[in-house]
């Protein structure tokens, strides 16, 4: 370093003295003497890794249900009938379900019998073993190169986020490097199509629409006419807001289900039902009654970071043998998370 420089204390001690200063005193080099500067992180940088976000998504879900069991076994020297009725309590207001949670108390009992569960570390170890068995028991990814185009219909009732699950799918799809078009099948909704289109531009794809009130079998049928003509890789078709009880409405998702089938043989290869992990045993009784009239065959699970009701996770798994796809941990575009069982329950219990 050149010998003008000198320290910042330096320069103030010789202010203090009365020593007159040069005109350029800088600070010293961070990286004299073998110093080492503090890096300058970019916001991408400073993001949360991904398993720390989710971590952070199931925070409410954390507390209602791992964070009562850690209180139910504080200072408990033994596990006993007593404990479980109490943990049985715990698992049913966290969403988990009455059928699912007898199942695991009936499971539970079971190893206390076996002296497996000397204490409050071995029950959150025994719960969390048999949780993730029943989670991962049908958990599997999309297979989207199975067939070209690979067509997803999206359903669910109003509110629960289908439009903006379709739009973060594209832009994930899209940044995969995949040719996606969307179809504007939900002509009822005011704005629906809008909301799409304003995706559509956002991520860069195609938006297949008609005008407001128009039938929705016409806007999927050119959908896709235009997912094969411009050979994309993935067709994904956006149905109106409906409840499982208005027969009409199921009645044209069944039209909507024929006319894809018969212009693409095998398709729709996913029916895709978008519920809101907000509104709790609604959101099973939902999947329920699609399953039985819409032919789901995969879940997209949003809004888990707004709800201590993430236990619903356990229950839709276990009790309909239908795998959940996705997860929304938050309003980002990649806060639309795969699901993983072993990574879900690490961080509900972490």
């Amino acid at each position: 370093m050149a010998e003008e420089k000198k320290g910042f204390f330096k320069g103030l001690w010789g202010k203090i003295a009365g020593g007159e200063e040069p005109e350029n005193v800088s600070v010293a080099d961070p990286f004299e003497r073998g110093g080492s500067a503090a890096p300058i992180l970019t916001d991408e940088e400073r993001k949360p890794g991904l398993f720390e976000r989710l971590r952070q998504g199931l925070s409410k879900t954390r507390d209602s249900l791992v964070g009562r069991i850690d209180r139910l076994v504080l200072g408990k020297k033994e596990i006993d009938t007593d404990t479980l009725e109490e943990l049985e309590e715990i698992l049913i207001s966290a969403d988990i379900g009455v059928q699912t949670t007898v199942e695991l108390i009936r499971t539970l009992e079971q190893r206390l019998s076996r002296n497996e569960l000397k204490d409050g570390d071995a029950l959150k170890a025994a719960l969390k073993e048999e949780i993730l068995a029943r989670i991962a028991r049908e958990a599997q990814p999309l297979d989207l190169g199975s067939a070209t185009p690979f067509v997803i219909m999206v359903i669910g009732v109003n509110g629960v986020g289908k439009t903006t699950t379709i739009g973060k799918l594209a832009a994930r799809y899209t940044a995969e490097g995949k040719k996606v078009v969307l179809a504007a099948g939900d002509t009822f909704r005011a704005a629906a199509a809008e909301q799409l289109e304003i995706w559509g531009d956002r991520v860069g794809c195609d938006v297949v629409r008609h005008k407001e009130g128009a039938d929705p079998s016409a806007v999927v049928f050119d959908g896709i006419k235009a997912a094969v003509a411009r050979r994309a890789d993935i067709l994904i078709i956006d149905t109106a807001g409906r409840l499982h009880t208005k027969v009409n409405l199921m009645e044209e998702l069944k039209k909507v289900r024929r006319i894809v089938g018969r212009e693409i043989p095998g398709a729709p290869h996913e029916t895709l039902l978008v519920l809101d992990a907000a509104t709790g045993q609604n959101a099973l009784s939902q999947a329920k009654l699609f399953k039985e009239t819409a032919g789901v065959t995969g879940i997209a699970l949003t809004k888990l970071d707004g709800t201590a009701k993430g236990g619903i996770v356990v229950a839709i798994c276990n009790e309909f043998n239908i795998p959940v796809r996705y997860i929304g941990v938050g309003e980002g575009v990649d806060d639309l998370r795969d699901f993983d069982p072993t990574q879900f329950v690490a961080a509900l219990f972490q």
